[in-house]
C-alpha cells in the first residue's frame, strides 16, 4: 500500500490578512525612521543593502494586489508546500527586480504607504475563497497569504540583523504562520517518524525515516525556539552554528538535521 499523502497545513483566513498587514506595518513604521547612512547599510543578502532589502518588501506585499488584479483561475494547482521549490526559479529576477525598485523610489515612506493602503484596499474586497494566478501557478489567496508571513517575518529579521539597535516587532499571527510552514516543509522534504521537531509554541512535527515512534518521550528529538528554526530553515544560520550556540537541542541517533537544512533558501 502507498504510503499516505500528507495533508497541508491549513489556516484561518482572516488572522492570516490581519498577520501579512499588522507585519508589514511594523516593517513600514521602521523604515520610515532609518536615516540614508542606515538605508546604505548592507545586509547578508549578499549585494543587498538596507534600501534593496526595504523594497523588495513593498515587492512581496504589492504581489498580492497584482495577482487579485488578473483573471481568477479555475482551481489551484499549488499547495503551500509546494512554495519553496516553485520559488526558487525566480530568485535572480526578485533579486534585480528589487535593486530596481529600490534606485527608482527614492521616497521609501510613500511606496511604503501607497503599498499598504492598495494592499488593504484589494483585501477588503476579495472574497475568501479567492484563487490566484501567480507566474509559478495557481495557488488560494490564504496559501498565498501564507507565503508572505515568511517574506515578512525572514526578512523583519536580516532587516533587524543589518540596522544595529533596529528592533521591529514580529506579529505572533505572522511568526507562528512563518514557524509552521517552514516546520511542514522539511516534514515534507524528510518524510518519516523517526525524529520529532519542537518549536515552541507554534509547532510540532515529526519527520525522517526510521522506527516510528508511539508512546511515552521519543527517542529522537529536535527543540529550539521560533526565531533560530527561521533562521536554519533559511540558510541565515547552520546547523552547527547553533548547536555550538546553544541555540537548539538535539538528542537521539536520528535528530541531526544538517543534511536537511536549509528547506527554503
Amino acid at each position: 500500500m502507498p504510503p499516505a499523502k500528507k495533508r497541508t497545513r491549513t489556516y484561518d483566513p482572516v488572522k492570516i490578512r490581519a498577520a501579512v498587514t499588522a507585519q508589514f506595518g511594523q516593517v513600514r513604521r521602521a523604515v520610515s525612521g532609518l536615516t540614508p547612512e542606515q538605508l546604505a547599510l548592507p545586509t547578508r543578502l549578499g549585494e543587498w543593502t538596507v534600501r534593496d532589502l526595504a523594497a523588495h518588501l513593498t515587492m512581496a506585499v504589492a504581489a498580492v494586489g497584482r495577482a487579485l488584479e488578473r483573471p481568477e483561475p479555475p482551481k489551484a494547482d499549488l499547495t503551500l508546500l509546494d512554495y519553496p521549490s516553485v520559488t526558487a526559479p525566480f530568485a535572480a529576477a526578485i533579486a534585480d527586480g528589487a535593486r530596481q525598485l529600490a534606485a527608482a523610489e527614492p521616497d521609501l515612506d510613500a511606496l511604503y504607504a501607497r503599498t499598504e493602503e492598495e494592499l488593504t484596499e484589494r483585501l477588503a474586497a476579495a472574497p475568501e475563497g479567492r484563487v490566484l494566478d501567480l507566474r509559478s501557478g495557481a495557488m488560494s489567496l490564504t496559501d498565498f497569504l501564507v507565503t508572505r508571513t515568511i517574506e515578512l517575518v525572514v526578512h523583519t529579521d536580516d532587516l533587524n540583523a543589518a540596522v544595529p539597535g533596529l528592533d521591529i516587532p514580529y506579529d505572533r499571527q505572522a511568526l507562528a504562520a512563518c514557524t509552521r510552514l517552514l516546520a511542514d516543509a522539511l516534514a515534507a522534504k524528510a518524510p518519516g517518524a523517526s525524529t520529532e521537531v519542537r518549536i515552541p509554541p507554534y509547532a510540532v512535527v515529526q519527520c525522517v525515516e526510521g522506527p516510528r515512534h508511539t508512546r511515552g518521550t521519543p527517542p529522537n528529538v529536535v527543540e529550539t525556539d521560533p526565531l533560530t528554526w527561521i533562521r536554519l530553515a533559511t540558510g541565515r544560520v547552520t546547523w552547527t552554528e547553533a548547536l555550538a550556540d546553544a541555540k537548539v537541542s538535539a538528542s537521539g541517533e536520528r535528530a541531526d538535521l544538517g543534511g536537511l537544512l536549509p528547506v527554503l533558501a
